[in-house]
């Protein structure tokens, strides 16, 4: 005769709360440990709606597509026609976003100005000013303005070939940026003028104004320094992107940035990038909109950063109505970045390659973002920036294949018709129908 008490008890697998996660719990134990707050670099990890969200409509019987091998696909974008003497003029709507030397290493600088010399397109300063490597190897060099004006003169406005006044980043629209006192050599401290070893808060506003008529009135003061020669560009992170825009354009922008919470930066608290902002595909539509509504889009110029990986990603901001588009993730992994050959590296310093969690470190095994003299000398700008025109040269080619399949003679012509989304939510940010109807969410009535 059997017992119940015999037979093996049976065992409830755990589960795993949605809310208090592996990661959420660590976080908590990591900050009762500490007392302090998370920093790192990278943009947002969380999944967001994204380009992968869109899809693109190829021509068929309704649409005539362009043949790759015999049809011209064009690719070229002009930046700063609206005031300036010398506006840009790129061969490809890629560009290079704003990373500061302190946050990148010099090799790394002479490596995307390289790199992109090659394709024909431009890279940026970002902040702590302009050093010689990038001026030296970028044809075309964007000089960002920031808050913190570290290493800001007249001579290096003069030197560059337009400006950025740069008002918020997307990884941390309203707050400063960050660089540990690891990173502050004293090359870097020379440049900033700060004192070796400590960290650097940068401010989060600009010091000597406090609104659109105060911008309008430093946008004046550069122009007036470059003898109205260069463009200026006004870049904002992803928060209230249609007045944003709106005001940016009334106080006299040449081109205005729009960067999304998926986009990176050297550091910050992990808090503010997981939380603060919007996502780029929720950003891009109501920046066209002001444009539109104020009779200026292509003429003032919009370039849409945060979370460009391919040339998808590229046809798909450009047909929500964007003139080009910045990388700078991107641009640091096809350096060599999070190489995964350095996985043993990486582990190390208690990350993986692919989790881009070192930036802030100044250890980075692949020589990029870092200061340390022994790291640094393993990347070669040369090679390196060669990767990077590789890199840049497929992501126009991948651009040029979608737009020729759209029937499009230039990547211009891309257009919100052409797309539809996978998710409500996408279609609701992008402004195009949810696939397979021609409902847009909260924009018209849903019909069969």
């Amino acid at each position: 005769m059997s017992s119940s008490l015999s037979t093996p008890a049976h065992r409830t697998v755990p589960r795993v709360s949605a809310t208090f996660d592996h990661y959420a719990i660590s976080e908590i134990q990591r900050a009762a440990a500490t007392g302090i707050y998370d920093i790192r670099g990278a943009g947002a990890k969380r999944k967001l709606p994204h380009f992968d969200d869109l899809l693109f409509l190829g021509a068929s019987v309704s649409r005539y597509p362009l043949e790759g091998y015999r049809e011209k696909c064009g690719t070229n974008v002009t930046l700063g026609s609206r005031f300036a003497k010398k506006p840009l003029e790129l061969k490809i709507p890629i560009t290079i976003a704003g990373m500061s030397f302190g946050a990148l290493s010099g090799p790394a600088k002479e490596a995307l100005g390289r790199g992109a010399t090659t394709m024909g397109t431009s890279t940026t300063t970002g902040d702590g000013g302009m050093t010689d490597e990038e001026r030296g190897h970028s044809k075309t060099l964007v000089y960002q303005y920031l808050p913190s004006r570290y290493g800001m003169n007249p001579r290096d406005l003069r030197r560059a070939d337009a400006i950025e006044i740069v008002i918020g980043q997307g990884a941390k629209p309203g707050g400063g940026g960050m660089l540990l006192g690891q990173k502050i050599t004293e090359r870097v401290a020379k440049m900033r003028t700060l004192p070796v070893g400590i960290d650097q808060r940068s401010a989060c506003r600009h010091p000597d104004w406090t609104g659109p008529d105060d911008l309008e009135i430093k946008i004046e003061e550069l122009r007036e320094i470059t003898d109205w020669e260069k463009p200026i560009f006004v870049k904002v992170g992803a928060s209230r992107p249609y007045y944003d825009t709106a005001l940016a354009v009334k106080a006299g922008a040449d081109v205005v940035v729009i960067d999304g919470m998926q986009g990176g930066t050297a550091a910050t608290q992990e808090v503010f990038i997981e939380n603060v902002g919007l996502p780029t595909l929720a950003a891009i539509r109501p920046a066209v909109e002001a444009l539109q509504e104020l009779g200026m889009h292509r003429k003032v110029q919009l370039i849409v950063s945060g979370g460009i990986r391919n040339g998808a990603d590229v046809a798909k901001a450009l047909a929500l109505g964007a003139d080009a588009v910045s990388i700078g993730t991107a641009a640091l992994v096809a350096l060599g970045d999070n190489d995964p050959a350095l996985e043993p590296e990486y582990e190390k310093l208690g990350t993986t390659a692919g989790a881009y969690d070192d930036w802030h470190e100044g250890r980075d095994p692949a020589g990029i973002t870092t200061q340390d003299p022994a790291l640094f000398s393993r990347l070669d700008p040369v090679k390196a920036g060669r990767r990077l025109a590789n890199y840049l040269a497929v992501l126009t080619l991948e651009t040029q294949t979608i737009a020729r399949a759209c029937g499009k003679s230039h990547v211009h012509n891309l257009e919100p018709e052409d797309l539809v989304a996978l998710t409500v939510e996408a279609a609701a940010m992008a402004r195009v129908p949810l696939a397979g109807t021609n409902w847009i969410p909260g924009r018209s009535a849903y019909q069969e």
